[in-house]
């Protein structure tokens, strides 16, 4: 089941469409318990992919969201002091020694796993997603690099916590900044790309069931076109997927200069790109050339952000 064709299948069947390259990585991660870290633009499906993954191999998904300032103790562990402040007026209560309190306070029934030290003590290999890695610091990245070596952690009150069965392991990256030579040593790695356009025809169809060919064309057609615009923010396929269901929630059947104006918004999210639209919106045209009302209808592309209001069609 973790071969690369059964791992293509199983990932279809899910609506993540993936390419051979995608799923022999996925085997080779699987079978050298390797950490297989992802980079590409935002919005391709990096962590998503884990998310299946975890369904794929029926097992537990288990997440660290990275970003600047996370530290160790926020990834490994932390006490529960209430529960340990509550336990030691009711112990001293009851007369219990110093030492007796003490050894039951920092026991591992007070103890608060956080992701990393979650993944470790699982009963069964868990999924690991460590999110956006880029966005951490390198202090963290280092103590990262340690616990990916040894699959232990040392806590004071409690001692050494060796892994029972090692995670399969998926780090993400956005290169928000570049990730050091040691961690990439560490890991397999993979290239995710933005979907070509029959790739992203085949996730509007198995992932918005009842959408028209023509539509899911259209809409693969100018995101295509959109990703080749310096905009600030290029969209992914999680905005592909959002404007082909608004498209079918306004029971649209095709775009037209109109349509693409009301519903950008499901595309765009930086307002500086609708300039951008704007200065490139005959690259756009090809695309909607097949509706008449671009030319002929009664419509501009000629707006302050790209594709104008709606003005009555001509008799």
């Amino acid at each position: 089941m973790t071969d690369a064709a059964a791992l293509h299948d199983r990932f279809r069947e899910r609506g993540f469409i993936v390419d051979e390259a995608f799923a022999t990585a996925l085997q080779i991660m699987l079978a050298l318990e390797k950490p297989l870290l992802i980079e590409g633009p935002a919005g391709v499906g990096k962590t998503e992919s884990a998310k299946v993954l975890a369904e794929v191999l029926g097992t537990e998904l288990i997440r660290l969201q990275c970003y600047e300032g996370l530290d160790a103790m926020s990834a490994l562990y932390e006490w529960n002091y209430p529960r340990q402040m509550l336990h030691a007026r009711l112990s001293e209560a009851e007369g219990s020694s110093l030492e007796e309190r003490e050894a039951y306070m920092f026991s591992e029934r007070f103890l608060l796993k956080r992701p990393l030290l979650d993944a470790i003590t699982r009963e069964r290999s868990p999924v690991l997603l460590i999110d956006e890695v880029d966005r951490a610091d390198e202090a963290f990245e280092a103590f990262l690099l340690e616990v990916l070596a040894e699959w232990q952690v040392t806590i004071p009150e409690l001692g050494t916590i060796r892994a029972r069965h090692k995670p399969h392991v998926i780090l993400t990256s956005n290169r928000t900044r570049e990730l050091s030579d040691a961690l990439r040593r560490r890991c397999l790695f993979l290239w995710l790309p933005y979907p070509s356009l029959p790739q992203e025809i085949e996730i509007l169809h198995a992932r918005v069931p009842g959408l028209s060919d023509r539509l899911a064309q259209q809409i693969a057609r100018l995101m295509a076109v959109l990703r080749g615009l310096p905009l600030q923010k290029a969209p992914g396929v999680a905005e592909s997927l959002d404007w082909a269901l608004a498209l079918m929630s306004l029971h649209r059947e095709h775009l037209d200069a109109p349509t693409l104006e009301q519903t950008l918004g499901c595309v765009l999210k930086v307002h500086e790109d609708r300039g951008v639209i704007h200065a490139h919106r005959a690259a756009l045209e090809p695309v909607l050339g097949d509706v008449p009302a671009i030319e002929s209808g009664g419509y501009s592309l000629e707006t302050d952000f790209g594709f104008g209001s709606v003005s009555a069609p001509r008799r």
